[in-house]
């Protein structure tokens, strides 16, 4: 509900602005328009409905392959097939916990499940992220991988978790009083320094980089453009058909209804915070610095969300500052991190929709109330099942005590549980300043504020030349930023299925790709989340398990990828290094 307000407060500039235009966007207006619109099936072809509906019973019928026949091919490596001893080869060939060096999938939700659909991110953006992202996983992380950067050698290359000095997965306990949940200095001080996987050090790093490049990129690039913006709101003047349509035709929403919403959810987010005893930790102050935070960089954030088809996230300047200011709190960390990143990503994800009832022509007001509604009964709906699955699903998020293969392995939350550990108990100081081991990468600050400067004044010196433009330094240092959550084989199937569409297609076929290229987006994606609610309802949830063979594992079958290689570690199911 914060987020609402948010967006209610930035959607002039990012709503009715027709230079924020919302790529994502464009997959559900052309699927409206193949289910509503009247039209005759040209010879020898197919309407935008019979293709949307072939496209999506194709997408419905292959996905109970790879999500309950087949489930291996989500990430085939077959350098772990031909070397399966080597942990250098797997290293290098595991599409999963690995660099993924000709490891891909055959499965859709591969290519979108992390970076969200390709079909519909622009081709600019695809080769700016692509190229970061081969940068730091083929060019960083390798150097510093076998240069044995931060001890890099004793932990796996890629991993999201916290090890020991000695290579062991990191007992929070020692550290972490369960009564008060407050960090233990004299349990830490007899224990270990918290040591991270040379690429989740730097994917901090990068992130540091990444948020400042955000914000220096919108000042040089969009800087005039929002300044125009802003006195074109006071005049109310912008000359987009879809703004005169709208504004023609119905009534706005009074923006004192969205100040009114964000003062009554403002005070209960604070009344809440102080009450159930003080268990979240965060104090009234807390809960007021991450609103503030969140109502800076909504703007910043939606600027490249609207135009790049890309969310850049708050989370790590969110720990980072309560980690500073109120160190060895974990709890207060996450409800920081949620208040401050989380009602910002909200937001964005509102703008998108009020820039959908834009082009779709919705009354301002109906949108006003449905969403409000549909806020209500999906938060609703979200934790009462996110409550079903933690009482019913056996040990759910904890892979070491899952079956191999289990998909309740809970990713994005096992990253969430970590970075608490980093930010909330240890602290910043003991991981990024004159404590910790990570000192240098804040010096990916300073590398993230200049990064766009170049390619500003390049912009400016030749502006012939268009493709400077669209070189985008946020892109290009948060290119990987999705991984660990993600795996590389996500990206290399995300990155090649969009520059085949994209740009192959469109130069070759442009007439097949703006009538087509949409809704084959919407199809795909259709089919999948169908499939996966079906199989699930009717099969997984009753324990009727596919065939149990070698593929049935979701897995790419590279056990040793996450090995370490410096010489005495011992780590279970891994070789020892002389």
């Amino acid at each position: 509900m914060l987020g609402y307000g948010w967006a209610g407060i930035y959607r002039k500039f990012l709503v009715d602005s027709p230079y924020m235009w919302w790529p994502n966007n464009l997959v559900q207006v052309s699927l409206f328009r193949a289910l509503h619109d009247a039209e005759v099936r040209p010879k020898g072809g197919l309407t935008r409905l019979q293709f949307f509906l072939v496209v999506f019973i194709s997408s419905l019928a292959y996905y109970i392959v790879p999500n309950y026949l087949f489930p291996s091919i989500t990430a085939l490596s077959f350098l772990c097939w031909i070397w399966k001893d080597s942990v250098t080869a797997q290293i290098i060939g595991a599409g999963r916990d690995g660099l993924g060096v000709g490891s891909f999938a055959l499965d859709w939700s591969t290519v979108a499940s992390f970076l969200q659909s390709p079909l519909a991110t622009p081709a600019f953006a695809i080769i700016n992220m692509m190229l970061g992202f081969v940068i730091v996983v083929y060019i960083l992380t390798p150097i510093a991988y076998w240069t044995n950067s931060y001890e890099a050698r004793r932990f796996p290359i890629i991993s999201s978790h916290v090890f020991t000095d000695d290579g062991e997965k990191y007992d929070v306990s020692r550290i972490l009083n369960f009564t008060t949940y407050e960090f233990n200095q004299r349990g830490y001080d007899g224990y270990s320094k918290i040591n991270l996987s040379v690429f989740f050090a730097y994917s901090y790093g990068l992130s540091f980089a990444t948020l400042v490049a955000t914000v220096s990129h919108v000042v040089f690039f969009h800087g005039s453009t929002i300044w125009q913006q802003t006195k074109s709101t006071f005049r109310d003047k912008f000359s987009d058909v879809h703004y005169r349509i709208m504004k023609k035709n119905y009534e706005a929403v009074p923006q004192w209804w969205f100040y009114m919403l964000s003062s009554i959810v403002i005070g209960l987010a604070v009344l809440i915070s102080q009450g159930f005893g003080k268990q979240f930790q965060l104090p009234y102050w807390g809960v007021l610095l991450a609103i503030g935070l969140a109502l800076f960089f909504t703007l910043p954030v939606g600027v490249i969300m609207a135009t790049t088809n890309q969310q850049l996230g708050l989370n790590i300047i969110a720990e980072l500052i309560i980690g500073y200011i109120y160190p060895g709190k974990p709890l207060a960390n996450v409800v920081f991190k949620t208040y401050g990143y989380i009602s910002a990503a909200q937001a964005v994800m509102f703008l998108q929709d009020f820039k959908l009832g834009h082009y779709m022509k919705v009354p301002p007001k109906s949108m006003f109330v449905v969403q409000l509604v549909g806020t209500v009964v999906a938060t609703s709906v979200y934790f009462g099942t996110a409550w079903w699955l933690l009482t019913t699903v056996e040990h759910i998020c904890d892979p070491s005590k899952l079956t191999k293969g289990s998909p309740w392995t809970c990713p994005g939350d096992d990253i969430f549980y970590n970075a608490s550990i980093i930010w909330g108990v240890v602290g910043p100081v003991r991981m990024f300043g004159r404590l910790g081991l990570y000192s240098k990468m804040n010096y990916f600050f300073l590398i993230g504020i200049v990064a766009p400067l170049p390619v500003w004044i390049l912009s400016r010196m030749f502006p012939e030349k268009k493709w400077i433009k669209l070189v985008h330094m946020p892109l290009i240092i948060g290119g990987a930023g999705a991984l660990p959550a993600a795996r590389v084989v996500n990206y290399w199937c995300w990155g090649s299925v969009g520059v085949l569409f994209n740009v192959f297609v469109y130069r070759r076929y442009k007439g097949w790709w703006a009538r087509h290229n949409y809704i084959l987006s919407a199809g795909l994606d259709a089919g999948v989340a169908f499939m996966a609610i079906l199989c699930y309802f009717t099969l997984q949830m009753w324990n009727v398990n596919g065939p149990k063979w070698w593929g049935a594992q979701l897995d790419d079958h590279c056990p040793l990828a996450s090995c370490p290689t410096a010489a005495g570690i011992q780590v279970e199911g891994c070789p020892v290094f002389q």
